[in-house]
């Protein structure tokens, strides 16, 4: 007899999915989406990335990845609001201590907990807030699983500026320990998951190469599923060009809050100052340490917005390579048709 694995109950009631590639810069969004009335902090959800990425090499089977992904997200809020599995490190984005009320996950440690927190989460519907890395181009058992109790904040960037952090990521593919994607092997050689069709195009290339090829099978894969998901499960997904959010965000803002149906806090506009939002350029970002690690460089004194993106260009054109060069700039000028462009700035 077939065994269908299954949870028809759920605890969390709204959750919402800061997503993209790295280096996009969404994680200076969780910050900002935790201020918003009933959203907790910033939490990684790498099991359920796991959960997708194995769906996705067809070592997890449908049903079970639907009940993974109701268990962990109802885990995870649970946990939340016992005041377990938090991050109390202050370096890191995702502590504590970086949120904007510290003292409410405090408190919780003190307060009762076990049996009366369904009952504190169906009187708050506090609204779970992940960030997570590639994860909507394999997205489709979560719509099965939660979608209509699911928003997907989608944040893009122009590809020039993703590059340098996914080189440095790539460098580290997949042989360091603190690489945490799922693997498997292709002719005896662990490759990504997200490798899966392309797998001698990765091997076969440098640590840039590696980085660019990424960028525009990632785009390629999540632009196709998105509308897919859009169409089968009328997905909630909001996507938001990180150029255009950082020059002017209230709109955005005001978009995000009616699509998670709450409402900004006085917090709100603190964390964007904290996150220098809005700036008067994009590359004026925060001067985080693991900023600096992941490839950020201040902008340049006096330089237009197109010359940041040809000296950045510049930097690895010739380790890239022709061909992978060809592929980089045909999705630059396809971002820049579509979301922004460089040369039109006020």
């Amino acid at each position: 007899m077939t065994v269908r694995v299954s949870r028809k109950n759920n605890m969390s009631n709204q959750v919402v999915f800061v997503d993209g590639q790295a280096g996009c810069g969404k994680t200076l969004f969780s910050p900002i989406i935790a201020t918003l009335k009933r959203s907790e902090l910033l939490t990684y959800a790498y099991e359920i990335q796991h959960y997708c990425s194995l769906n996705h090499l067809d070592k997890l089977s449908s049903d079970a990845t639907q009940a993974l992904i109701k268990l962990k997200t109802d885990l995870q809020l649970y946990n939340i609001m016992m005041g377990r599995e938090l991050n109390f490190r202050p370096s890191d984005l995702s502590s504590v201590f970086n949120n904007h009320d510290p003292s409410r996950y405090f408190q919780r440690i003190f307060q009762p907990g076990d049996e009366v927190i369904p009952d504190i989460i169906r009187r708050e519907q506090p609204i779970l807030n992940l960030t997570t890395h590639n994860l909507l181009a394999y997205s489709e058992p979560i719509w099965q699983s939660i979608g209509k109790r699911c928003v997907f904040i989608e944040i893009i960037r122009h590809p020039i500026y993703m590059v340098r952090q996914q080189q440095l990521n790539m460098e580290r593919v997949p042989s360091s320990t603190r690489d945490f994607n799922i693997n498997f092997e292709f002719n005896g050689v662990e490759v990504p998951y997200y490798t899966h069709g392309w797998e001698e195009l990765f091997l076969n290339s440098n640590s840039i190469q590696k980085a660019i090829h990424s960028i525009y099978q990632i785009t390629t894969s999540t632009e196709k599923n998105k509308h897919l998901m859009k169409d089968r499960y009328d997905a909630k997904i909001f996507t938001i060009p990180f150029e255009l959010f950082v020059l002017e965000p209230e709109p955005w803002i005001e978009k995000i809050v009616n699509l998670l149906d709450t409402v900004s806090t006085d917090s709100t506009k603190k964390v964007m100052i904290q996150q220098n939002v809005p700036r008067q350029k994009i590359a004026e970002g925060v001067d985080f340490e693991i900023y600096k690690r992941c490839g950020w460089i201040p902008p340049i004194n006096g330089a237009s917005e197109r010359e940041e993106l040809l000296v950045r260009r510049e930097g690895f054109v010739n380790e890239a390579g022709e061909e992978a060069m060809l592929i980089l700039d045909k999705l630059c000028d396809e971002y820049e048709k579509k979301y922004w462009n460089p040369d039109y700035v006020n």
